[in-house]
């Protein structure tokens, strides 16, 4: 007679530091167990979920906060550090009863980051998250405390931007990428998600295995709204949780010293805005920050759409800086890691940092955090005849609100209660938007395959 297995959802466990922060004041032990709206404990319970959820196959925030609903995360002191009890916990997260490694030090480093922005950043008077250059600051020191600034290093980080939601062709197409970037000694800092940002990691472990290289880095950047949407894929050997989207944009385009940008949805829309925006100011036109789009020859519809959204909304001065490499991941690598020798130069030329990019200059539109709200998104200037610079910053606004209402918890709720949110500008702007986002629907870029999509916008002319 046969018997079955019966796998458990859930598990209950005690987990020890591992990777960072092996101690804890008294303080900060009450913040994290205060489940207050002032308290830790909620940001940092929904964060650890998220971390659990790795693998997972939804993308919807409000799912997986329902369905772990009895989810529990307590902090236990003991004489020589602190230990986490953790109550109904995802049972994907563990191996024969014990929480896997990868998954343990990305547990730790949430719990880092929540200490550190909350103490050090968010309630002390030494930065002033209103003054852009403050907002810097208090990046930098958020990076350094996760030990991610690495003064060693030659400038070899590639940021690698893209979907979460892409097909398996796509997928395959950037992990051949991120393979030529490590067999080229390149690093990768994606998103940290799975999909377009899990790829390039996992090709270039397998580059950096080829090239003997041990201490390849592999470096995760997410924030608080997206990370139960996009939880840390397991080739992240470096997480980094941000404070809000703006901190982490700004993260991205300090830390790395090229971007490498796949097919995605409204998010990646976003990311290239946010950077073109910083590029087109004319203090920043002698930076050399390579841009290479690049995917599998059938993603071509994509790239020209991006591309005639780009030069209709923002000029081909903007078009300008970005370089498509279709169907030759050998090609792209090559022209990113050829590039990254002008950024060499240049850092050392203008005697800065190869380890933070101090000297690139980031107006406040793109530092101030955008708050996500049916008003806020209806005010959006999306009227030809401003700078450029001013036209990507609202633009990119624009798909940091589609963005929350497509996967973030407090977006969802807020469009079943009110409604989509709606954008209006020029005639031109909204219909090369509409033709833009109609395509990442048809091509199912705003939600995983197999759900449904529902526009949680209205575009006005």
């Amino acid at each position: 007679m046969e018997t079955s297995i019966v796998i458990p959802e859930f598990v209950d466990a005690r987990i020890g530091p591992r990777g960072s922060l092996e101690t804890l004041s008294q303080e900060e032990i009450d913040q994290l167990l205060d489940s207050s709206q002032r308290g830790l404990y909620p940001l940092f319970r929904r964060c650890v979920l998220a971390v659990l959820n790795s693998g997972s196959e939804t993308d919807d925030a409000r799912e997986i906060f329902e369905r772990y609903r009895d989810f529990g995360i307590e902090i236990v002191r003991h004489p020589w550090g602190v230990k986490l009890e953790i109550r109904n916990a995802p049972a994907m997260s563990f191996v024969d009863g014990e929480m896997i490694r990868g998954i343990k030090e990305h547990v730790f480093a949430v719990l880092r980051d929540v200490v550190f922005i909350s103490n050090e950043i968010n309630d002390s008077t030494r930065f002033d998250l209103k003054d852009p250059q403050s907002i810097t600051n208090a990046v930098f020191h958020i990076l350094r405390n996760a030990h991610v600034l690495n003064h060693k290093a030659p400038p070899n980080l590639v940021v690698c931007w893209g979907g979460h939601s892409i097909s398996r062709e796509e997928y395959d197409y950037t992990k051949k990428v991120g393979y030529e970037l490590g067999l080229r000694g390149l690093d990768v800092c994606t998103g940290c998600g799975p999909g377009a940002m899990k790829g390039p990691m996992k090709g270039a472990n397998i580059g950096h295995a080829k090239q003997r290289i041990a201490g390849g880095r592999y470096i995760g950047i997410t924030e608080p709204g997206i990370i139960a949407a996009e939880p840390p894929n397991p080739i992240v050997n470096q997480l980094v949780i941000m404070p809000d989207i703006e901190k982490r944009l700004e993260a991205f385009v300090r830390l790395g010293h090229g971007v490498m940008v796949f097919p995605g949805g409204a998010g990646t829309a976003e990311e290239i805005l946010y950077l073109l925006g910083i590029l087109l100011d004319p203090e920043n036109a002698q930076q050399p920050m390579p841009v290479i789009l690049t995917g599998p020859k059938d993603s071509g519809a994509y790239f020209e759409r991006i591309a005639q959204f780009v030069e209709g909304t923002l000029g081909r001065a903007a078009l300008s800086r970005l370089r498509i490499v279709p169907g030759d991941p050998a090609e792209a690598a090559r022209e990113m890691s050829h590039a990254l020798e002008e950024v060499r130069e240049h850092r050392r030329r203008v005697n800065d940092s190869y380890n933070f990019n101090w000297l690139l200059r980031i107006r406040p539109d793109f530092l101030l955090p955008f708050e996500v709200t049916h008003d806020s998104m209806r005010a959006l200037d999306l009227h030809l005849g401003q700078p450029p610079c001013q036209l990507a910053a609202n633009l990119r606004r624009a798909f940091s609100g589609i963005v929350t209402g497509n996967v973030k918890e407090h977006g969802i709720k807020a469009i079943e209660a009110h409604g989509p949110y709606e954008l209006s500008g020029d005639p031109g702007v909204m219909r090369l938007l509409d033709d833009l986002l109609r395509a990442f629907v048809a091509q199912g870029r705003m939600k995983l395959p197999g759900s449904e999509y529902k526009p949680c916008y209205r575009l006005a002319g």
